[in-house]
């Protein structure tokens, strides 16, 4: 794990850090059950239901970015897992090349930040808690010099025609630029409704919050959707300046300081 000195964002209680220790992994790995497993209704070939962890191969390559609630014993009660393009995983492989065609990412020429398996115990969502962990996680990319972020963000379910009026909408919205638009695998779009025939409403009620959040920092998506049956859930991949994310973090820093 690399040096926390610069995730230092605090509310109340709250704090972010780095995973420092074998203990710190594994009470990510904790919550991430409790909220990928028991809430959302994942698996996963090295989902530990005995031990209640929720853990991958690639858990090990990845920095863990820790939110801490320090009034109740130091839990652990946010996570978000990152990893920089200069140091992949298993076979030199980012989580999301299993779900994507990321050519054109990786084609870019741009300094590269893979997110993933974003969580945040219940108790603690819609507050400060994610406005936190996007300031430590913009502190992150800047010492980096990341340019771009990305990785796959997740509709519960994986019925491609409940979620058409969503997917859709993103499609004809929010589709990445040519020259940074992945794919998914395989890339079918017997899904996408045609322009006209959306319904707005539905279509925007149907966006999950951290992807809505996302949107609001001028996240692009890529195109089509990845259909993870084990973890019971459609993906589709997020793209984000990190320059953005950066002005972001600044701004809730002038609010709160």
């Amino acid at each position: 794990m690399g040096p926390a000195s610069y995730l230092k964002p605090k509310a109340g209680s709250l704090s972010t850090r780095l995973a420092a220790s074998a203990e710190d992994l594994r009470a990510a790995q904790g919550l991430r059950y409790r909220v990928f497993v028991e809430e959302l209704g994942g698996d996963g070939p090295l989902v530990d239901h005995t031990a209640k962890l929720e853990r991958d191969a690639f858990d090990p390559y990845f920095d863990h970015l820790l939110l801490i609630d320090n009034a109740c014993e130091g839990q652990i009660v946010g996570a978000y897992r990152l990893l920089p393009g200069d140091r992949l995983g298993p076979e030199g492989r980012f989580y999301s090349d299993g779900e994507f065609d990321l050519a054109p990412l990786r084609n870019s020429g741009r300094r590269l930040l893979e997110l993933g398996r974003s969580c945040v115990a219940p108790a603690y969502r819609g507050g400060m808690a994610m406005l936190l962990m996007w300031q430590a996680l913009a502190d992150y990319a800047t010492a980096r010099h990341i340019e771009i972020l990305f990785g796959a963000a997740s509709f519960p379910g994986t019925d491609l025609t409940a979620l058409a009026q969503p997917l859709s909408w993103l499609h004809h919205t929010h589709l990445a630029a040519p020259e940074l638009r992945v794919r998914a695998r395989p890339c079918h779009l017997d899904h996408i409704l045609p322009a006209d025939a959306l319904d707005l409403t539905a279509a925007r009620e149907g966006i999950p919050p951290l992807i809505r959040s996302y949107l609001r920092l001028g996240a692009t998506i890529g195109e089509g959707a990845f259909v993870d049956h084990a973890f019971n859930t459609t993906d589709v991949c997020i793209i984000l300046d990190a320059a953005r994310l950066s002005r972001h973090a600044q701004a809730f820093v002038g609010r709160t300081g």
